[in-house]
């Protein structure tokens, strides 16, 4: 079934009329359907309600910054301003064009106002905030439009416009759209749960409640071995702070054991370290270590991998979660210091 996106353009005008054409015509090229101010049909309606009616029933929204403001509107910035941020506000896939050089523009093209350039300066400031494209010329618009609008169509497929006979049955034409307003709303929800903790992991022992992990070490002095057992109480974020970052490209079970070595000797190591106990001379109980990964899977924070590999690697890979690659970041990315 053919679709046409119609396309909401928002700019100024008298300045930018050649731009404007440049515009309409890659649109058509692109079988998109254009909407402006250009456009409107005379109408009683109050003419900001229509405008917004318009960007409604728009797919996607454009606008074109030059070097004027243009006029202000009942809110006190201009029309431009006002039917950008009524865009964003209902969340329209959005790309701005801004003139990569305004001050080379010629002086009719140009605010001539102190307040209107710093005016024009915010808006151009709040617009980079969101997916910014630049031109030059009204031909380097026309292209970079083109180009700018197949990529954001191919990553925000929108519902778009169909001919009336080309839908058999109204009435599933409204199941369709229903059926996929309720699949985003699904996949939101999905992919908020995948960045949340798992239901009913408020009553497992986690952050900074300890832990104990049973140990053994060993090591050979003059001569002789030294062995002994102890007990190290570490708190559920210290053992994620070590154990987390090994499993940011996925991980063996090893490195894990490995990095709750580390975790041994850099906080709690200073005796071990004056014995001579390196890494190599811990051995961590395996129970310990299979209870500290149930944990960890419980909570959320890792998965065992499921990617494909060789039959003869018999390894177990694990990885972190989404939840478990934000919960490390908050607790390991560094801040800025307080002056």
């Amino acid at each position: 079934m053919d679709k046409r996106y119609q396309v909401f353009v928002s700019s100024t005008y008298q300045d930018l009329q050649e731009e404007r054409k440049e515009i309409m015509q890659a649109l058509l090229e692109l079988d998109c359907i254009p909407s402006g101010m250009e456009l409107f049909p005379a109408t009683n309606d109050d003419q900001w309600t229509l405008i917004k009616n318009v960007i409604d029933d728009s797919d996607y929204y454009i606008v074109v910054l030059g070097g004027r403001y243009g006029s202000i509107g009942p809110e006190g910035i201009s029309y431009t301003e006002m039917e950008y941020r009524y865009a964003l506000e209902i969340g329209k896939p959005i790309i701005a064009f801004i003139h990569k050089n305004p001050e080379e523009l010629a002086a009719n093209r140009t605010e001539s106002e102190k307040e209107g350039r710093e005016k024009l300066k915010d808006f151009r400031a709040l617009t980079q905030e969101k997916l910014v494209r630049y031109w030059t010329t009204p031909s380097d618009l026309g292209s970079v439009v083109s180009r700018s609008l197949m990529k954001l169509i191919k990553s925000n497929p929108a519902v778009g416009w169909v001919r009336a006979d080309s839908v058999s049955d109204g009435g599933a034409a409204k199941e369709i759209l229903r059926l996929k307003t309720l699949i985003e709303e699904l996949q939101s929800q999905l992919q908020t749960l995948k960045t949340a903790p798992p239901a009913g992991s408020e009553d497992l022992s986690q952050g900074t409640d300890e832990f104990n992990i049973k140990y053994k070490y060993e090591v050979y002095r003059g001569g002789g071995k030294l062995e002994g057992t102890d007990i190290f109480s570490a708190t559920w974020d210290e053992i994620f702070y070590y154990v987390g970052p090994t499993l940011l490209d996925e991980s063996t079970e090893s490195a894990m054991v490995s990095a709750l070595k580390k975790l041994i000797l850099d906080v709690a190591g200073e005796e071990l370290r004056r014995m001579g106990v390196m890494s190599s001379s811990i051995a961590i109980d395996s129970t310990v270590f299979q209870t500290i990964k149930i944990q960890l899977r419980s909570l959320g924070l890792i998965t065992m991998s499921t990617k494909q590999r060789s039959v003869k690697n018999l390894s177990t890979y694990w990885t972190l979660t989404p939840f478990g690659d934000e919960y490390l970041m908050s607790i390991r990315a560094l801040r800025k210091q307080n002056p």
